[in-house]
């Protein structure tokens, strides 16, 4: 090859490097993605400053803080459902608090919005190489002696004046209302007689007309983030010292939780206790959120964050109504069900069905006028009906599970519902088959339909579930957190089976 050929060819892939890298940048710097992040429909679009800035819309003041890297992003909230500010200001708070799936959520954007553009921008690097290679080395010569002429200069002119034209620089916005204000700190924001947590150190709110009223439910707000992260961040710490149960060499211990009903507050102490019990699976009885709204999509990340190195099965509640919340799980990668068993903790068969009051199961999901007693009668055929027997049947309400302990078709019939913890009770049933039944409290420590505070509203319950060798659970113990921040650590209530009657 020449010398002058491999200066040319250097050349043309050192410019094709170039116009990729600006494409790369220009699409990355443009990029936006609509995600659920803090309950809002929220646009999410990188930046180069660092920042991480987030704009409330035109009645709260926007915030930002600097970011760990050069780039940053700004989060443009919209939609939610809140009925008041005051709601709004609390639940900010209340996911400040435990701010890790949240993150991540963003994070993930950042990096599906910086992979697009670095694809796009690659293909845009690609097509000067391609036409180059298209056109040969005759064409070439003959578009290169072609730029002397008059007409070559008139090309190049508007060559240059093509992106020019769409680019547009000398078309600038007009003065706003954001423009004329500055950013302070938030200390100095709400002043000296509001102490701030050290997690707020570096956090700026941008000067407006701001009312006294927003003022002080900003301070709430502060307040309700102090009390809940340390509320939450002393129970996990705490948990991680109970003594409980450890499994024994061939059993799987599995972590169930019900009635989360959006506390996030609780999961890290969850998985504390998990942790703390030797649990490797996680049973979800449903009622993770209040609505089953996109906008609690917090919450479902949050329990995906605190779990997802263990094995995951869940069902929807009857507060989690319509598609959402199992489709979002399910996408996550948790285990939901159709209406066949699937291979549970311990390798036993677990069996699952949403609550009926919000779809029912397998092929007749959609029928509708279902009572609560067919819906029982149906999971019972299809437990029933399978060759292996099932070890666990999840179900929101555990009563949906007594006709499948009647027919003697199951071990264990694990739910939540009633927000008490109850049993676990022997049932027998045909055959001299014997079977559980257990209600977990509310993990959530839920009064109502949602959880969302700086403490539970009431004792705060999880419970391990042991499997032994063969997949059949063995035994059962409760955990309760009190409102007053202490523990309450059940005894591990086994469960044993009776042989059925021979003929």
């Amino acid at each position: 090859m020449s010398r002058t050929r491999t200066i040319t060819t250097v050349a043309v892939a050192v410019g094709c490097l170039v116009v990729a890298v600006v494409a790369t940048v220009t699409l990355f710097l443009s990029g936006s993605r609509t995600i659920v992040v803090a309950s809002h429909d929220a646009t999410v679009q990188p930046t180069l400053d660092g920042d991480v800035v987030v704009r409330t819309g035109p009645l709260l003041p926007d915030v930002r803080r600097q970011g760990d890297g050069p780039v940053g992003v700004e989060l443009v909230l919209g939609k939610t459902e809140a009925g008041s500010a005051d709601e709004l200001i609390d639940r900010y708070a209340f996911i400040a608090s435990q701010p890790e799936a949240q993150v991540a959520k963003v994070e993930a954007a950042v990096r599906d919005i910086a992979l697009s553009a670095a694809i796009r921008g690659l293909g845009i690097g690609l097509v000067p190489l391609a036409v180059w290679l298209l056109l040969g080395p005759h064409r070439r010569g003959e578009l290169f002696r072609g730029l002397r002429t008059r007409r070559g200069a008139v090309a190049g002119v508007l060559l240059v004046a093509l992106p020019l034209a769409l680019w547009q620089p000398w078309d600038g916005d007009a003065e706003t209302q954001e423009a004329e204000q500055d950013w302070i700190p938030l200390g100095t924001f709400l002043g000296a007689a509001v102490p701030l947590p050290s997690e707020a150190d570096g956090i700026e709110v941008r000067t407006g007309p701001t009312t006294t009223q927003t003022r002080r439910l900003i301070g709430s707000a502060v307040s309700t983030y102090d009390k809940s992260k340390a509320f939450y961040a002393e129970a996990a710490e705490a948990a991680a010292d109970l003594e409980l149960r450890q499994p024994e060499e061939g059993e799987t211990v599995a972590l169930l939780v019900s009635d989360r009903h959006d506390n996030i507050g609780m999961d890290p102490v969850a998985r504390a206790i998990g942790v703390a019990g030797g649990a490797t699976a996680v049973l979800d009885a449903g009622d993770d959120t209040s609505t089953g709204q996109p906008w609690e999509a917090f919450s479902l990340d949050s329990l995906n964050g605190a779990f997802d190195d263990l094995d995951r099965w869940a069902i929807a509640g009857n507060h989690d109504n319509g598609p959402f919340v199992i489709g979002y799980l399910a996408d996550l990668g948790w285990t939901t069900f159709d209406g066949e068993p699937a291979e549970g903790p311990g390798g036993g068969l677990v069996l699952g069905v949403d609550d009926p009051r919000a779809s029912g199961l397998g092929d007749w999901r959609e029928e509708t006028g279902l009572s609560f007693t067919e819906v029982g009668e149906r999971l019972a055929d299809a437990a029933c009906a399978s060759e292996e027997r099932i070890a666990t049947l999840l179900v929101h309400d555990a009563n949906l599970g007594r006709e499948t302990l009647a027919r003697g078709c199951a071990d264990l019939v694990v739910g939540g519902h009633t927000h008490v913890q109850r049993g676990p009770e022997a049932v027998l049933g045909e055959d001299g088959q014997v079977g559980w039944t257990y209600t977990n409290g509310t993990t959530g420590g839920a009064a109502y339909a949602i959880a969302v505070g700086s403490k539970p509203r009431r004792d705060a319950g999880v419970s391990l579930v042991t499997y032994g060798e063969d997949g059949r659970p063995v035994g059962v113990q409760p955990v309760r957190l009190q409102t007053d921040g202490t523990f309450v650590v059940g005894d591990f209530a086994p469960l044993e089976y009776a042989e059925p009657a021979a003929d």
